[in-house]
């Protein structure tokens, strides 16, 4: 009986095959829908999730976005009712069909929210190898700042510093070059991912044709200010923090949010305390909050700061050139 049964959905699938392939598109779609339902109620969930996959590749390859899409983001139904967890191969194949969605469908947006909160797993951020594919798919696309975005996402940062790289040379001035990979190493430590953040900032110094002859010690004061900050971090002294963000006041000031992210940073890898609303600006409270927390620094191989007088500060970063 159960090989017969497998035979009878086979011969079905055939005739939907054939039946894309002689254009009757609507017919097919809605009986991949009805077979949908039936496999639902009776949980078939694996025989149900090849019909959906392949039968979204059919329509797409066919050109029929909508039908496509549709069957698409059932897949990813079926993937969250049937518990599905090998992340690994359904990432692959997810991938695959955002690939081939038009970019003009609407669905697209869709499938890949969807496929994104499937991958999470309790999380918000979705599976980095989901975010890796589809950071290389917008990036084929020319689609460089949802590339960015997603590669922010991922673990994969040789491929981020080279969007970067074609980003800002085709779409940056050419004084930003520290700007752009500045709030990608920034933004990869707002989402504790230190060893891409090291990595995404390398590779990007390495070949960005403006920098890569410069340093370290860098022409660009932001760059040597990431390049301190990746190091205060992992050695985890706050006070040298403190004492970064002083010295380089002018080059954070450039952008508004990095002071925002530096003090999510502090918080994630340095004890900071949350700041307090005070007078003097949005800095000058951040810098409050930074020497405030020095208070609670053990560390007896490090001078103690004053916030009145910076001058006792600056001996903590030894050899260092600072612009």
């Amino acid at each position: 009986m159960a090989a017969q049964g497998i035979r009878g959905v086979s011969r079905v699938l055939e005739k939907l095959e054939k039946s894309v392939k002689d254009g009757n598109y609507y017919e097919a779609h809605q009986m991949y829908r009805t077979l949908y339902f039936r496999y639902l109620g009776q949980k078939k969930y694996k025989e149900l999730k090849d019909m959906l996959y392949n039968g979204s590749i059919l329509f797409l390859e066919h050109d029929q976005q909508l039908s496509g899409a549709d069957l698409a983001i059932l897949l990813i139904e079926v993937l969250v009712k049937s518990e599905e967890d090998d992340c690994i191969i359904w990432t692959t194949k997810l991938s695959k069909i955002f690939s081939k969605i038009s970019p003009s469908t609407p669905e697209r947006d869709t499938f890949l929210a969807h496929a994104i909160r499937w991958s999470s797993r309790g999380s918000s951020r979705g599976h980095p190898l989901l975010h890796q594919n589809v950071a290389l798919i917008y990036w084929e696309e020319k689609n460089y700042a949802l590339a960015r975005h997603h590669f922010i996402h991922s673990q994969d940062g040789k491929s981020c510093a080279k969007l970067l790289i074609e980003f800002q040379s085709t779409q940056g001035f050419k004084c930003e070059a520290d700007l752009f990979i500045a709030q990608a190493v920034l933004q990869y430590l707002c989402l504790k991912n230190k060893n891409t953040a090291n990595q995404t900032f390398s590779s990007y110094t390495e070949q960005h044709p403006r920098i890569r002859k410069s340093g370290p010690p860098y022409l660009l004061p932001l760059l040597n200010f990431i390049w301190f900050l990746l190091q205060a971090i992992e050695s985890q002294k706050l006070q040298t923090f403190a004492v970064l963000c002083e010295q380089y006041e002018p080059s954070i000031k450039r952008d508004p949010c990095y002071i925002q992210y530096l003090d999510k940073i502090g918080q994630l890898f340095l004890g900071l305390k949350p700041p307090q609303q005070q007078r003097g600006g949005l800095f000058g409270n951040f810098l409050e909050s930074f020497l405030s927390g020095l208070d609670d620094d053990s560390d007896d191989d490090t001078p103690q700061a004053s916030t009145s007088n910076s001058s006792s500060r600056r001996p903590i970063i030894e050899n260092a050139d600072l612009d």
